[in-house]
């Protein structure tokens, strides 16, 4: 990990002696990082994947620093010690930067915690580098009824350079009839011996969801597809098989898979793996208990590694085709939606899963969980159906990376 530090410093100051200056925070800091100190005149030769902080290294800049107002790092990110009067320039120009509307932060105080707060900052700068560029492929179009879960392409890549790509299901089609059931005979085989039990789904069952999988990995490929969401109910009329045990091994594959066409959802599951590496599990809040702050949340589709054990089941609706009923460890989880049309708001608790139900009139992978915060929430103010939840508590991580983007959250 590398720190450009992009230095100013009084005409007054002596550059020579800059680094004695400041010696006990650049040592600090070099403990953990390659430390590159840069004249504020060299700036312009870094690029977008430098993480870059602002070094205060005098007073007197404070002028220095708004002429070049337009070169500076966005969030700008202030390093002042304190020696040669640099806390003092720090404070007028993050307040003269927060006038006009930039994002501004003063990393000062004892080196743990400055080093600490670099970490933490750092790692949004990543996962938010991570983000730019990124496919998210619109298989088909969203579901019908999911009338509050769209996104502005437009203001999405704006705010976030993500793109999402439409891709009209014809092309699973085609490339679905082109596999042979020879192909993936060896994969359904896995797939069969390590679950715990298959309920229901005929073994040609399980050879027709193999192939939709091979089919939506091969356009993945094509489109150069980091994660997707399918028109997954729409297929079904098509084919005769769901998209369930697809995006499952997808999401296996490190491709995020969401159902329905949710345009909200996939992104929230790439923004919650460029944080934490976690594959998150989509699903449907599918009862509330607000007296107990209890929710069980349910869905289809959840990733094979994600579970201690699975059955293989047939789709809850339809009662076609593969789906996947997992077994999910206990302990502690991260519930997380982001929402609205620029993804610019977001709903984040923690809680604990407790058990996995098994309703036979809820959807296939049933997880009990005890939220930490009022449950009321779903009930007053969602942001919209699906919600996503990862194991673990990364409740800090994930909030501190939604505020820095200036989104809002919901509670």
């Amino acid at each position: 990990m590398t720190i450009h530090l992009i230095a100013f410093a009084s005409i007054l100051h002596k550059q020579a002696s800059l680094r004695s200056s400041h010696e006990a925070i650049l040592s600090e800091l070099e403990k953990y990082y390659t430390v590159r100190l840069i004249d504020y005149q060299d700036m312009d030769k870094l690029n977008s994947d430098d993480f870059k902080i602002i070094f205060v290294a005098t007073g007197g800049v404070e002028r220095l620093v708004i002429q070049h107002f337009e070169r500076l790092p966005r969030p700008a990110i202030l390093l002042a010690d304190g020696m040669q009067n640099s806390l003092a320039a720090a404070l007028e120009i993050s307040t003269w930067l927060r006038g006009r509307g930039m994002k501004s932060e003063i990393l000062h105080g004892e080196l743990p915690s400055i080093v600490q707060r670099v970490h933490i900052l750092y790692n949004n700068f990543r996962a938010q580098r991570s983000l730019f560029g990124k496919r998210i492929g619109v298989i088909g179009t969203p579901s019908s009824w999911l009338v509050a879960s769209n996104v502005d392409y437009l203001l999405a890549k704006r705010r976030w350079g993500i793109e999402y790509i439409d891709i009209p299901l014809e092309r699973v089609y085609e490339h679905f009839q082109q596999i042979t059931d020879e192909e993936v005979g060896a994969s359904c085989a896995a797939v069969a011996s390590q679950a715990l039990a298959c309920r229901e789904g005929s073994p040609e069952d399980l050879i027709k969801a193999m192939r939709l999988y091979r089919a939506i990995k091969k356009i993945c490929k094509e489109e150069k597809l980091e994660a997707l969401t399918l028109s997954c109910f729409k297929l079904i009329e098509q084919i005769d098989t769901t998209g369930c045990l697809a995006l499952s091994l997808l999401n296996d594959d490190g491709i995020m898979a969401g159902c329905e066409g949710d345009l909200q959802s996939i992104f929230t599951l790439l923004a919650v793996k460029a944080l934490t590496t976690k594959e998150g599990f989509m699903a449907n809040p599918s009862m509330i208990n607000t007296r107990t702050n209890e929710l069980i949340l349910a869905h289809c589709t959840v990733g094979l590694q994600q579970t201690e054990r699975y059955i293989i089941r047939n789709h809850f609706e339809t009662e076609k085709g593969i789906a996947i009923q997992g077994l999910l460890p206990t302990g502690d989880v991260t519930v997380i939606k982001c929402g609205g049309e620029c993804l610019d708001e977001y709903y984040l608790s923690t809680g604990t899963l407790t058990e996995n139900t098994n309703y036979i009139n809820m959807c296939r992978t049933q997880v009990r969980i005890r939220m930490n915060t009022p449950a009321e929430y779903f009930l007053k103010n969602p942001l919209g159906n699906h919600h996503i939840m990862i194991h673990g508590n990364y409740e800090d991580t994930l909030n501190e990376f939604f505020m820095a983007n200036a989104c809002k959250r919901t509670e």
